[in-house]
């Protein structure tokens, strides 16, 4: 048994953080789902852009999309359903075995609707509609035009990934419109058993906080994680949660995302052993599922009621981080990087089908 298999048997589902055909027709998630416990899958337009930049494995759907003057963004999505629903199906058999608790695969709807509530809706329920798979989550980003959207979509039955969140407070302003998604579906006389997930974003809090200094340094992602891992079991414990519980409403697992290790100082294993916790997702890049998979340990499991995390962060801010401040900023640098990369990516759809029309 390796320790990605540990992780499962311990309550954490191990999601991969990638997505490209190749993966899905060698037979190589397969093996994984097999062998290294994965039960579920992410992507975002940046893993996309790699995906599709890398050799031809895409052109051959590019030309038979690329039809009647369609426009690149139309491609685009017409073939990541195509990716989304084969890997879908793969993560089915987990799906049904969890009672639908685990084996989702989720995909992005276009970041540069973060800031537009109707057009994110809109998209979703679109993109929902055509994967037809119910283990499909739509990726809805935690911005303040996001809460909206997503409270309006779980009314839907729209099942979401919150991303790009970064605290304690981004979770509970996602975990809060997830909660009156639920309660609005339960007065309305519908079935309040929605998924979801809740995605905080954890290595990218060192990499924007590297000037701290020994003892501190490479801490700071880990703290928020603690803070924000007691919020969401403290909301489990919660009389409003045990409530939809009784009417049949699922939990919004939270969701360790950006887990792979930036920081050469650091094992390539780090995120990964630090946030084993029970009832929650990780969702890890490829390299860092291997390498956990070779040489993985898992140690204490991360405690419910915070550990250390508030003294950690006292120590943090006296040494001259804003956390609030950074995590706002974050935000706002995360939807700015998934707008130039999905920009970027149309782009190279674009050219991809101009130069396969000239062939």
């Amino acid at each position: 048994m390796n320790a990605l298999n540990r992780l499962h048997d311990l309550g954490q589902s191990v999601w991969l953080d990638n997505i490209r055909r190749e993966l899905l027709t060698s037979g190589t998630l397969a093996k994984w789902i097999g062998e290294l416990s994965v039960t579920g899958l992410t992507s975002n337009p940046t893993i996309f852009d790699l995906a599709i930049s890398q050799g031809t494995d895409y052109d051959a759907a590019i030309q038979r999309h690329a039809t009647d003057g369609r426009a690149a963004r139309d491609v685009f999505f017409a073939i990541a359903l195509e990716d989304i629903t084969a890997a879908a199906d793969l993560f089915r058999p987990a799906y049904d075995h969890s009672g639908g608790l685990d084996g989702f695969v989720s995909l992005e709807v276009s970041p540069t609707l973060a800031d537009d509530a109707e057009g994110t809706i809109a998209e979703a329920k679109r993109l929902h509609a055509a994967a037809a798979r119910p283990n499909v989550l739509i990726k809805v980003p935690g911005t303040a035009a996001g809460l909206v959207a997503i409270e309006e979509l779980i009314l839907a039955g729209v099942p979401i990934n919150v991303t790009l969140l970064f605290s304690r407070e981004h979770y509970l302003g996602a975990a809060h419109a997830y909660l009156k998604g639920l309660e609005r579906r339960v007065a309305a006389g519908r079935k309040p058993d929605v998924p979801s997930v809740a995605s905080l974003f954890v290595s990218r809090w060192d990499g924007a906080s590297s000037q701290l200094p020994d003892g501190l340094r490479d801490r700071l992602g880990i703290a928020i994680s603690q803070r924000t891992y007691k919020a969401y079991r403290d909301l489990l414990a919660s009389a409003r949660w045990h409530h939809l519980a009784a009417k049949g409403a699922r939990a919004q697992r939270l969701l360790w995302a950006s887990t792979g290790t930036k920081s050469k100082a650091l094992p390539d294993t780090y995120y990964i052993t630090a946030l084993a916790a029970p009832q929650t997702v990780n969702t890890i890049p490829e390299a860092t599922l291997l390498a956990f998979a070779d040489h993985g340990e898992i140690g204490a499991l991360l405690p419910a009621d915070g550990g250390d995390a508030e003294a950690m962060l006292a120590r943090i801010g006296k040494a001259g981080v804003d956390v609030d401040g950074l995590a706002a900023d974050l935000q706002i640098k995360g939807r700015d990087a998934f707008v130039a990369s999905f920009e970027q990516l149309l782009a190279r759809v674009d050219d991809k089908m101009q130069a396969l029309r000239a062939a």
